[in-house]
């Protein structure tokens, strides 16, 4: 019976770099699609402000959380407002890699 306690406690050990792994690379994916979801809004905002008249920029901005000021980049070209922004990682080589991007497209009202 002791033996058996022992095995699995060093099997436990043996597993617990694998399970830490795979918990980190799971967040990391939850973080992605998370930074996805905010550019789609964030690239709505811009195009709705385009559209209203408004400077696009500020508008992608405000709806931006704080952390991704540093980590994303804002393009207008027309009516077309792109949001580029890099998820939040542990590991900063691999953010950039897993960097994502929405656009949104607008048309001016007619005044």
């Amino acid at each position: 019976m002791g033996r058996a306690g022992g095995q699995a406690t060093v099997e436990l050990v043996a597993a617990l770099p694998a399970l830490l792994l795979a918990g980190l690379l799971t967040l990391q994916l939850l973080a992605t699609g998370y930074a996805l979801t905010i550019a789609d809004g964030a690239a709505e905002a811009g195009a709705l402000a385009l559209a209203a008249g408004r400077p696009a920029t500020g508008a992608v901005r405000a709806a931006l959380p704080d952390w991704a000021d540093d980590d994303s980049e804002v393009s207008v070209r027309g009516g077309e407002v792109t949001v580029r922004l890099i998820p939040p990682s542990p590991f900063p080589s691999l953010a950039e890699h897993l960097a994502v991007s929405s656009s949104a497209f607008a048309r001016k009202s007619p005044r």
